[in-house]
């Protein structure tokens, strides 16, 4: 039997003895990485979501996928001569928030999770984990040859000075803004009416035995799960804030919570079900209400904060963590507001929420907008005051006003040159097989250079 062959017959049958078997008898090998073998069933489940992601895709859109598959296989496979370990509680933390992600979009409803996958979660956990503990593997793989990579000035302008002038993107008007937060206080007499209210809905279901989801229906703040007579689903540790989520797990089953105060107001929970390290939870939430007399008051200690920091008494920075409200992201970085879409602190004028927009239209850079209302992460009325960073006009890529940018993509492309030279070399002494099928694909022609 020729070399090529024999190898060939003999991964395709470890293939099948392996995870492999659980798949049809007559799928086909349609590459090999060194030890790891490709699927045609692994190319046509990629391909398919990629299909389902992005509709029509163009005809050598296979080819595209197969190559992709194949560069997670190379360095799969130099992890395992590498000796390139993870450990089972990180594999296990990925297949958690895998989970999760899928819950989640579910509506934290296992029997829907059940009923979509014919299998348990237990089952699902153990079916992800050899593909799970590959991905992790990979990763690891990758981050260690593209470990230790910097960039010079020198490179970035280089970088930057190889993109033909027509090609430079061209960047709409952007600006960088920080803020501070304020969360209105309740005054002590509405707090008291909310505490009392519940305590009252409390003795109506412990003492008087009435029921928690017809009291949940007719009383909760909560209005989504109100809905549902409070229920919250089935949930993990990690969802709720941490006051909700302790004083929960310590419930017995049926037993109703004293009342929990968390950000979002005053609650009682009722715990339903417990799963393992799983719950069932339902509570009735009463939120203490905000005057106007409160957001008058939020509002004009807010504006004799800005008044100190114009007045050089404090600076913003410090402001922010003195004054600020820590549940938003800008607390925890100086005030600078991070772009969801970008990651960056830049925003295109078009992506600023509306009330940010209006309120530095006129302002130059370096002020601070007068405090102005906006609807919180609770949905309540909440108050911010925002300064102006910087402002650039519309205009092309220029390393002057864009250098972070620039250096960004430079490092990235730094790195994609470097684990493609690593490709090269791996391909150049590992065994590679591809299915005379795809000879004609030309995002495989540097694959073609492996030992056969």
């Amino acid at each position: 039997m020729h070399l090529r062959t024999f190898i060939l017959t003999f991964l395709t049958l470890l293939a099948l003895s392996g995870s492999a078997q659980k798949r049809a008898i007559l799928d086909k090998v349609v590459a090999v990485v060194g030890s790891e073998i490709i699927l045609l069933s692994d190319l046509e489940e990629q391909y398919a979501y990629l299909e389902s992601q992005r509709g029509v895709l163009p005809p050598n859109a296979r080819c595209t996928v197969l190559g992709n598959i194949m560069l997670n296989k190379l360095l799969l496979n130099q992890a395992k001569l590498d000796s390139v370990v993870v450990s089972d509680a990180e594999v296990e933390d990925e297949i958690n928030a895998r989970i999760d992600r899928i819950l989640a979009y579910m509506n934290n409803d296992i029997a829907t999770f059940e009923n979509y996958y014919g299998q348990t979660i237990a089952e699902v956990r153990d079916q992800m984990r050899e593909d799970q503990k590959n991905q992790v593997i990979t990763q690891r793989m990758q981050a260690k040859i593209q470990s230790g990579i910097t960039i010079t000035p020198s490179e970035v302008k280089a970088f930057f000075n190889r993109i033909p002038r027509d090609s430079l993107p061209y960047f709409n008007a952007e600006v960088e803004i920080s803020e501070i937060v304020y969360k209105p206080k309740v005054n002590p007499d509405e707090r008291r009416r909310a505490i009392e209210k519940l305590e009252n809905l409390r003795k109506r279901i412990v003492e008087n035995g009435e029921d928690f989801g017809a009291l949940a229906r007719k009383f909760s703040d909560d209005g989504g799960s109100a809905r549902a007579d409070g229920n919250l689903g089935w949930t993990k540790r990690g969802v709720f804030v941490p006051t909700f989520e302790a004083a929960a797990y310590k419930l017995e089953k049926g037993e109703i919570s004293p009342i929990i105060e968390t950000e979002f107001g005053f609650h009682i929970i009722q715990l339903l079900d417990r799963r393992g390290n799983t719950i069932n939870t339902r509570h009735i939430l009463i939120k203490p209400e905000i005057t106007r007399d409160d957001q008058q008051m939020a509002y004009r200690f807010l504006d004799s904060v800005r008044t100190l920091i114009l007045s050089d008494s404090i600076s913003f920075s410090l402001a922010v963590k003195r004054f600020g409200y820590k549940e938003v992201q800008s607390y925890n970085n100086d005030g600078r507001i991070v772009n969801p879409a970008s990651g960056n602190s830049f925003f295109q004028v078009n992506e600023l929420d509306p009330d940010i927009y209006f309120a530095i239209d006129t302002l130059k850079v370096g002020s601070i907008s007068k405090p102005f209302e906006f609807d919180g992460p609770d949905g309540e009325t909440y108050y911010r005051i925002v300064k102006l960073l910087s402002r650039t006009p519309p205009h092309r890529a220029s390393l002057a006003q864009d250098y972070s940018k620039i250096q960004k993509a430079a490092i990235e492309a730094k790195k994609a040159e470097t684990l493609s030279q690593w490709v090269t070399e791996k391909i150049n002494s590992t065994y590679i097989f591809i299915d005379p099928a795809y000879a004609n694909c030309q995002e495989l022609e540097k694959w073609n250079n492996g030992l056969r």
